[in-house]
């Protein structure tokens, strides 16, 4: 059998630029994917809770999984040798494309596995590196990193969409219990809602716990 296997991070990402180069190397080698395997889901995750981890379960000698790299099966040094050496236990062939790596029963593969592995780990711990070294001079800059607190609150989705039916609710007498029962959000959710929209002013002694919090800034 010969299997495709194809693995994003995000659904943001698409899988058809990976399933495009699988079936483009296909044509050349003039073979044929018998299963694909698709999923949305981080690297980090441990093989044994993805859909990876049933194919491993699976395959069986001379069985052939292909991806477009290594960093597919995982984002971690230990974690490619492990599903490499599950591979090479079982006799199945691991072939990526952007790689070019052909894992067998051979020394070599062994060797050039560990040598792929280490390098995308090293690659990948530069980049997060240099990310940090970023984020730590915008702070020093005094840029403001991240969303400051009360900010989800004061643009609560369910609020913001039903902004005018709030109103009329309030106009009309309705209590705000009522109102964020029916919205199937906590009463302090609405209320805080209500204070960063500007239909009510904070109680004097809401407005000091929320300084003493941090929310209002």
């Amino acid at each position: 059998m010969i299997y495709g296997y194809i693995r994003v991070s995000s659904d943001k990402q698409t899988v058809e630029n990976q399933r495009f180069e699988i079936n483009n190397f296909c044509e050349r080698e003039k073979i044929k994917i018998d299963g694909w395997i698709e999923e949305t889901i981080s690297g980090t995750k441990a093989y044994d809770k993805r859909q990876l981890g049933k194919l491993l379960n699976k395959v069986q000698k001379e069985d052939l999984i292909i991806c477009a790299e290594l960093s597919r099966l995982g984002r971690n040094l230990f974690m490619i040798m492990e599903i490499l050496n599950i591979c090479m236990t079982k006799g199945c062939r691991v072939w990526t494309i952007k790689d070019n790596y052909r894992l067998g029963d051979d020394i070599q593969s062994k060797v050039l596995a560990f040598a792929f592995g280490l390098s995308a780990e090293i690659e990948r711990n530069l980049i997060s590196q240099r990310t940090k070294e970023a984020l730590a001079r915008k702070k020093a800059e005094g840029v403001v990193l991240g969303h400051q607190r009360g900010f989800r609150c004061r643009l609560n989705p369910q609020c913001v969409k039903k902004h005018d039916w709030i109103v009329r609710c309030l106009n009309a007498g309705h209590r705000k219990t009522w109102i964020a029962r029916r919205l199937k959000i906590s009463k302090s959710t609405l209320y805080r809602y209500l204070v960063y929209s500007g239909i009510h002013e904070p109680t004097k002694c809401k407005q000091n716990s929320w300084i003493k919090h941090g929310v209002f800034h």
